[in-house]
């Protein structure tokens, strides 16, 4: 399991978003047919809808709260915006998928205006159900680490990110 949280170094997620951590938990992204791997790069028009987020492992009584942020905002060069919270769902069961779950931040479609931007998905357990507040209406200045320590959210038990850049109208076709 440590060679799994290898490019999440690489790619800076851990350091920039989150403390380093030991996988335990399956989670399977996928934008229609397309699935989220470490680091590849998705177009922001195959990324227009909610993703299914499968999740392998626990149980029916455990349950789990995705986080969905871009660390990179306004641009990769100066993230003063950092971090831009684009996803949050809570109370998803075990073995199931987040559609079970509840949506507390809408699904905010990736637009990246300048470089190459990181879009990370950070699943966590929860202690117990409906455990999880609601974070502050801003999606701007958002930090995954302080949402899981006011919610008493242990370290990640999955994470996964992909890059997107801005489309121009001819990689578009």
């Amino acid at each position: 399991m440590a060679r799994m949280s290898e490019p999440l170094v690489v790619g800076r997620v851990i350091g920039d978003v989150l403390d380093a951590f030991m996988p335990s938990i399956k989670m399977t992204i996928t934008y229609n047919t397309k699935q989220v791997c470490n680091g590849h790069e998705l177009y922001p028009s195959t990324v227009t809808i909610k993703p299914r987020v499968e999740i392998q492992g626990g149980d029916m009584r455990s349950f789990f709260t995705l986080v969905m942020t871009d660390p990179d905002v306004p641009g990769p060069s100066d993230p003063y915006l950092r971090e831009h919270l684009h996803w949050v769902v809570t109370d998803i069961p075990g073995t199931t998928d987040a559609t079970f779950g509840r949506e507390v931040v809408s699904y905010e479609i990736p637009r990246p205006n300048i470089g190459i931007h990181r879009y990370v998905f950070v699943l966590f357990k929860q202690k117990r159900r409906q455990s999880v507040n609601v974070p502050p209406s801003s999606r701007d200045h958002f930090s995954t680490r302080s949402f899981a320590a006011e919610n008493d959210l242990d370290l990640p038990v999955a994470a996964v990110y992909f890059n997107a850049q801005r489309e121009t109208a001819a990689r578009r076709r």
